[in-house]
C-alpha cells in the first residue's frame, strides 16, 4: 500500500563522501540477491498485510466465544492492524542500531508469539495484550524491514521491484482468508490461531535472507544514486506500502561525536592494557566496561540519527495543504479497513453465507486492489494527466462506494461494489507522488512519516467505531454512512485549502502592484 524508505530518499546506511573515480557495480545492486530480496519482502507481504486483512473471519469467531459488544471486539484487529503502522518510525530506531536483519528476525519471533498466545485467551481484553499489541509490534518490526530492503537492494528497476513486492498484500488477502477459513471450520479458531502462529514463523526466514549491503556497496549505490535523480519521482509514482524516515547526522557534529567516543573507548583500553597484571576480576570487569561503553555509543548514535528524523520536522506544520492532508489520512484509511473487517458478518446477517464462501467478498477487494494501483499508476504517469487530480478522482469514487455499500443487500450488488473499493483504494500508490507535490523532497521523507502514522490511527479506531455504532443502531448501515461522511470532509479540506494557498499569492502580488 506504501512506498519504501528508499523510495523517498533515504538510506539505513553509510553516507559518507566517495571520490570521483569510476566504481565498479555490486552485482547484487538490481540483480543478484536482490531478487531474493524481493521474494523475502513479498512473503512478508502475504503472511503479514495479508492475514491483517482476513482478519474479518476471526472477528466473527471472537463474536460468537466471547459474547462481547461489536466494538469492543473489533479492537483486537484494529490494534493489530493500527500498531504495525504506528510503531513503523519507532522500528526505524531498532533499525539504525541493529539492521534489518536482526530487527526483522526479532519481530518474527514476536509475531508468532502473539498468534500462539493468543490460542489461549479466555477473554477480549487478553486479546488485546496479545494479538493486538504483542503481534501488532511484531508485525511492523517485520513490515519496515521488508520494504526498506527492496530500496536499498534497487535503484534503476526499484518500481519494478516494489511493485513485485507488494503485491503480496492483495495475494495475502485473498490466500489467507481462505485459509483461516478452511482452519477455522475443520479445527477451530484456537487452533487455527496457533497454525497460523507456527506459519508466521517463517518471517524469521525472510528475515534472514535480508542479507545487508556492506557500507563500500551503499556508497557505490550512492554514487549510482548521484546520477539518477531525475527517475526518482518516477520511482515514487509506482512505489506501493511503507512507512518512513528521513534525515542524518550533519557531517562535523557526527565527527566531534564519534571523536568523544573513541577516546572512552581508547581510555578504557588503555586501563585494560595497563591492568593486564591485576586480578582476573578486575579484567572481567574492565570488558564489560568496554562491552557497556560500545553499546552505549551504538545506542546514543542510532538514537540521535532517528530523532533528528522524526522530529526536526516541526516547519511542516506550517504549512496548511499538509495539515489538510493530514486531516483527510486520519478519516481515509479506515474507510479500506472497515470492509474487511465487518463484511463477513455482513454476508452472514444478509444469508448470502454460501455465495461468499464460493468467493469471498474481501478477496475480490484484494485482488481487484492490486489492478487499481497498477492501473491508476499508469494513468497518473501519462504527460496529460494531472496525479492530483487521478487521486482525488479515485477518492471520490472510494467514499461514493463505502456510502452506497450499505444499499447492496445482494451478492452482486455487494460484488460490484467491493470490486470498486478494491480498484479505487489503489490511490495508495500515488500517495508518494502527492506529498512529494504539497511539501517537496526536502521534506518528504518526515512528511510522508507523518502520514503513514495518521493512516494507522485511523486504522486502530476505524473498525470499532464502526463496530460501537452497530452496538447502539444494530444496524452496519449508519457506520458505513458516518465513516463516508468523514470521509468526504477530509476530501473537502483537500479541495479547499489548495484554493486558498493559490488566492494569497495572487492577493499579495496585487498589493505589490499597488505599491
Amino acid at each position: 500500500m506504501y512506498a519504501s524508505r528508499e523510495d523517498i530518499g533515504y538510506d539505513f546506511g553509510d553516507d559518507s563522501k566517495v571520490g570521483s573515480k569510476p566504481i565498479k557495480p555490486n552485482p547484487n545492486i538490481d540483480g543478484g540477491w536482490a531478487w531474493m530480496i524481493v521474494l523475502s519482502s513479498f512473503l512478508v507481504h502475504i503472511l503479514i498485510m495479508g492475514s491483517q486483512m482476513a482478519l474479518g473471519i476471526l472477528n466473527m469467531e471472537w463474536l460468537e466465544e466471547f459474547n462481547q459488544s461489536r466494538g469492543l471486539t473489533a479492537w483486537v484487529s484494529s490494534l493489530s492492524m493500527g500498531i504495525t503502522l504506528i510503531v513503523g518510525p519507532f522500528i526505524g530506531l531498532f533499525i539504525s542500531m541493529c539492521g534489518c536483519r536482526t530487527t526483522a528476525i526479532i519481530g518474527g519471533i514476536l509475531n508468532a508469539l502473539g498468534w500462539i498466545l493468543s490460542a489461549h485467551a479466555s477473554n477480549v481484553h487478553y486479546l488485546f495484550l496479545t494479538f493486538g499489541v504483542t503481534a501488532g509490534i511484531g508485525s511492523g518490526m517485520v513490515y519496515l524491514p521488508a520494504v526498506v530492503m527492496v530500496g536499498q537492494y534497487f535503484q534503476k528497476r526499484r518500481a519494478l521491484a516494489q511493485g513485485l513486492s507488494t503485491t503480496g498484500t492483495g495475494f495475502g488477502a485473498f490466500l489467507m482468508t481462505a485459509l483461516l477459513k478452511y482452519l477455522c471450520t475443520e479445527f477451530g479458531w484456537r487452533n487455527a490461531m496457533f497454525i497460523q502462529g507456527a506459519i508466521s514463523l517463517n518471517l524469521c526466514v525472510c528475515g534472514a535472507l535480508m542479507r545487508p549491503l556492506s557500507p563500500k556497496d551503499l556508497r557505490e549505490k550512492y554514487v549510482v544514486r548521484s546520477d539518477s535523480e531525475e527517475n526518482r519521482a518516477k520511482a515514487l509514482s509506482h512505489s506501493t506500502e511503507t512507512i518512513k524516515s528521513n534525515g542524518g547526522l550533519s557531517e562535523e557534529p557526527e565527527k566531534k561525536e564519534e571523536a568523544a567516543n573513541e577516546e572512552v573507548l581508547g581510555s578504557v583500553q588503555h586501563i585494560e592494557i595497563g591492568g593486564k597484571s591485576g586480578s582476573g576480576r578486575s579484567m572481567y570487569g574492565l570488558r564489560i566496561l568496554k562491552t557497556v561503553s560500545q553499546l552505549t555509543v551504538t545506542v546514543r548514535k542510532g538514537f540521535a540519527l532517528w530523532y533528528s528524523s522524526y522530529f526536526g520536522a516541526a516547519s511542516l506544520f506550517t504549512n496548511r495543504v499538509f495539515v489538510a492532508f493530514i486531516i483527510w489520512a486520519l478519516f481515509a484509511y479506515s474507510s479500506f479497513v472497515i470492509p474487511f473487517i465487518h463484511l463477513p458478518e455482513i454476508v452472514k446477517q444478509y444469508n448470502l453465507s454460501r455465495q461468499d464462501n464460493v468467493f469471498p467478498l474481501t478477496s475480490i477487494i484484494a485482488i481487484v486492489h492490486i489492478f487499481g494501483k497498477v492501473i491508476l499508476g499508469i494513468i497518473s504517469d501519462l504527460p496529460c494527466i494531472s496525479t492530483w487530480n487521478v487521486f482525488l478522482m479515485a477518492n471520490f469514487t472510494l467514499v461514493t462506494c463505502i456510502l452506497t455499500l450499505p444499499l447492496m443487500q445482494t451478492y452482486v450488488g455487494l460484488a460490484v461494489v467491493c470490486a470498486l473499493i478494491g480498484f479505487s483504494s489503489g490511490y495508495f500508490s500515488l500517495m508518494p507522488v502527492v506529498t512529494e507535490d504539497l511539501v517537496g523532497t526536502k521534506h518528504l521523507a518526515n512528511a510522508y512519516g507523518i502520514i503513514i502514522c495518521a493512516n494507522g490511527i485511523s486504522a486502530l479506531f476505524g473498525p470499532p467505531f464502526a463496530g460501537w455504532i452497530y452496538d447502539i443502531t444494530q444496524k452496519y448501515d449508519f457506520s458505513f454512512y458516518i465513516a463516508g461522511l468523514l470521509y468526504m470532509v477530509g476530501i473537502i479540506f483537500l479541495l479547499i485549502q489548495p484554493c486558498i494557498q493559490k488566492k494569497q499569492p495572487r492577493e499579495k502580488s496585487t498589493e505589490e502592484a499597488q505599491v
